[in-house]
């Protein structure tokens, strides 16, 4: 897993865990809040009956106290009238004489010797009566009630509430301050995962020029965009890179001063073979024929010194179909010894592309001599030239024993001989061909025959326009 997805997965799980548990906290608190500013207010009204009756009592005798309080506490509604009081609709009464929640509230009002004055509630209340909050059950809802006693008159009050009625009014106050969080996290969401993102970058900016870093172009990496985080692997992948590169210049010189050292050793040694065996010419064949290899191998090394090296090939555009039909021309003769015929099989007639001509015919070259190599005698090799895309297949097909798909990999490696028993080569014709490819921004697989019969067909697939090492230059 990577540490961009790896971080955003953390930092996303974090905020929605704390996310999730405000909300519960802040809907939980709300409630409880809520529920106490709704005994606040039930203790209120009790108290603005309290003054209501202290006031009547001091005003009106006994008998008359029951008439004005239900006048007084009591909704006006003519009786003929039917409202749904349970309705979620039409909140303001008929006539504008009140609101649906007041039939949701009920007072009861008892005289010091406890004797009911107003009962708007017809509790089954067998607690009696003591001062404080309690719950009761009237009408099939459970109340909230609050209850006390006149210090001055003695009377008794109490005040009610539906419990439903707070459940409701608390959970819709409850989920608006909790909504706009909940809301609010999808948004805060995405903003974390961008902000990851965007704080990644400079590790995105680095890693391009190390996945696009060719071997013979290895260049220290811009430390002054990378965070201070990772500065200090930043200048050690520098000072790596700065030995990898020296490492391998040692190498493509040591290979370059190898091969060339050989050449003129082994040109005086040939020549010496064939005086000291001229006249015994049957003796000195199998002599000069090992040294043909060694000259062979140190021909193709200092060839693939110079590919890895990068040189500046100078690509020009050249016509692909006039290219192959000289690569044929030159390996007929080896062809021809082995009664084998090269066949090219090319509609297109004119396929320019921008390339260095010497360097596909060396690839060219390399993969029809493999093909000769391994083919039986009396077969056909088939070179085929199709468009594919921005660029032109060039598919080399022989009817020889073929490579195992699990081998082809390590076929195309260097100094790799599947069969020591076949061919004299190095195994460093594969290799040459694909990199040779890879300098013109194509490549070049091992795959089937596509007729399905025995053999191995070399696709390779170069571009139009030159592209060296990804377009890079």
């Amino acid at each position: 897993m990577s540490l961009t997805r790896t971080l955003t997965l953390l930092v996303t799980s974090t905020v929605l865990i704390i996310a999730l548990v405000a909300a519960v906290w802040s809907y939980v608190e709300s409630n409880h809040e809520l529920e106490e500013l709704f005994d606040a207010e039930l203790a209120q009204s009790t108290r603005i009956v309290q003054g209501l009756v202290r006031h009547l009592v001091d005003t009106q005798a006994l008998a008359e106290l029951p008439t004005t309080l239900s006048d007084t506490l009591m909704l006006p509604l003519d009786a003929a009238v039917d409202i749904d009081f349970e309705a979620d609709d039409n909140e303001i009464l008929p006539g504008g004489v009140g609101h649906k929640y007041e039939k949701k509230l009920a007072f009861e009002v008892w005289t010091p010797d406890r004797k009911p004055l107003l009962d708007t509630l017809n509790a089954d209340d067998n607690l009696g009566l003591a001062p404080g909050y309690a719950w009761t059950e009237s009408r099939g809802h459970r109340w909230r009630t609050f209850t006390l006693q006149d210090p001055k008159t003695s009377f008794w009050i109490r005040a009610a509430q539906r419990e439903d009625i707070r459940g409701e009014l608390s959970q819709e106050l409850a989920l608006g301050n909790v909504l706009p969080l909940i809301l609010a996290l999808p948004l805060l969401l995405i903003t974390v995962i961008i902000a990851v993102q965007i704080g990644f970058r400079p590790l995105a900016r680095l890693e391009k020029p190390i996945r696009n870093m060719a071997p013979e172009r290895i260049h220290p990496l811009d430390d002054r965009q990378a965070p201070k985080e990772v500065a200090g692997l930043v200048q050690a992948v520098n000072a790596l890179l700065k030995r990898l590169d020296s490492a391998l210049e040692r190498e493509r010189r040591f290979s370059a001063d190898a091969a060339h050292e050989l050449r003129t050793p082994l040109a005086a040694l040939r020549l010496n073979l064939e005086k000291a065996c001229a006249d015994h010419p049957d003796l000195s064949q199998d002599l000069i024929h090992s040294v043909d290899r060694m000259v062979h191998l140190v021909e193709q090394m200092l060839l693939l010194n110079r590919v890895d090296a990068g040189i500046d090939f100078s690509p020009s555009d050249n016509n692909l179909s006039a290219i192959l039909e000289q690569s044929i021309a030159d390996v007929a003769p080896l062809a021809l010894r082995k009664h084998i015929e090269p066949v090219l099989e090319d509609k297109l007639g004119q396929s320019m592309i921008q390339c260095h001509s010497a360097l596909i015919n060396t690839l060219m070259r390399s993969l029809l001599a493999n093909a000769i190599q391994y083919s039986p005698e009396d077969t056909v090799i088939s070179t085929t030239l199709t468009a594919v895309g921005d660029g032109y297949s060039i598919d080399v097909c022989d009817q020889g024993p073929g490579i195992d798909p699990a081998e082809r990999e390590r076929a195309l490696s260097r100094f790799v001989r599947l069969d020591q028993r076949q061919g004299g080569g190095a195994g460093l014709g594969l290799a040459i061909a694909r990199r040779i490819a890879e300098l013109h921004g194509g490549h070049l697989i091992l795959a089937d025959r596509p007729d399905g019969g025995p053999g191995l067909c070399v696709q390779v697939w170069l571009p139009t326009r030159y592209r060296v090492e990804l377009g890079q230059r």
